[in-house]
């Protein structure tokens, strides 16, 4: 199973989703994408396999995973800040792969019905989603 991890500006919720992953999961494959150098490395440091940075590593590896874990700004062109491309959030969307997003307020988006969590609470649910994916395949 190999699990696609992304991330922009400093990489801190990427490394939190590593260090989690890594925990609970430490046979898979997990690869850490940063949409900048910062980025990549601190997910690097949270223990992933693998790192790669910027839009053509997350474009040629978003249909080569089975679980795309990040940000929900992933799938919003312009996001994060501007560093989520277009052609980034369009190859996430596209991928055949399980998308689990994690909430946040600072993409101006808000799902309807979602709750007001603190921000390991979606990280805790998140790990168990790839869990439970991993466990269907």
């Amino acid at each position: 199973m190999r699990i696609m991890v992304v991330d922009g500006q400093g990489g801190g919720i990427g490394r939190s989703i590593v260090e989690k992953l890594r925990a609970e999961l430490p046979r898979e494959e997990i690869l850490a994408v940063g949409t900048n150098s910062s980025a990549t490395a601190n997910m690097m440091k949270g223990g992933a396999t693998a790192g790669a940075t910027g839009e053509n590593a997350l474009v040629y590896n978003s249909p080569r995973v089975q679980v795309i874990v990040g940000p929900i700004g992933i799938v919003l062109a312009n996001a994060i800040l501007g560093e989520i491309t277009p052609k980034m959030a369009c190859a996430v969307s596209d991928s055949p792969a399980k998308k689990v997003l994690i909430p946040s307020s600072r993409c101006n988006l808000w799902i309807a019905g979602m709750q007001e969590k603190p921000l390991t609470k979606y990280l805790e649910e998140a790990v168990e989603a790839v869990k439970a994916s991993i466990r269907a395949e």
